[in-house]
């Protein structure tokens, strides 16, 4: 499946999504409320079978804090490119897929600890290298005065 097939089957998935082809892998940016469901289909359809979360990582856009998760199907080696994001700076919130991806569970962990992002059914959510003295070092707005870190 190319970049273009790929990308009209994750439309058929679901319409609401913003689908374009980036400069490396296709780009897919979902609404939080369906990142959940549109995952465990890409994990689970026979057509997709993307088995191999290679990589998760926290943004914070100024406005919003978002996540990015880059997919890979070790059978029909394709990749994927899944992004969301929320506008709730005060109270961040998406859907864990530490089920679906088993190693979505420290590298939420470690989005959680230092942009403060949290994942709704997390297994263990916990911080991972900070203690809770620190606020989100990671965030744009961040400002440590004991520690010299400054906007």
């Amino acid at each position: 499946m190319d970049k273009i097939q790929l990308g009209e089957f994750i439309k058929s998935l679901a319409s609401d999504l913003e689908i374009k082809e980036g400069k490396q892998y296709l780009e897919v940016t979902v609404p939080p409320s369906m990142l959940y469901q549109l995952a465990r289909q890409l994990r689970e359809k026979e057509e997709a079978q993307f088995d191999f979360l290679f990589c998760l990582s926290g943004v914070d856009y100024g406005s919003d804090l978002g996540v990015v998760y880059h997919l890979r199907s070790t059978i029909y080696d394709h990749v994927v490119v899944l992004k969301t994001r929320t506008s709730d700076r005060e109270h961040p919130q998406l859907d864990s897929v530490a089920d679906i991806w088993l190693t979505a569970n420290f590298h939420e962990r470690e989005v959680f600890d230092l942009l403060g992002i949290k994942f709704k059914n997390h297994p263990d959510l916990r911080r991972l290298f900070l203690d809770n003295s620190w606020g989100f070092p990671l965030r744009k707005d961040y400002v440590d005065d004991i520690n010299i870190v400054y906007k």
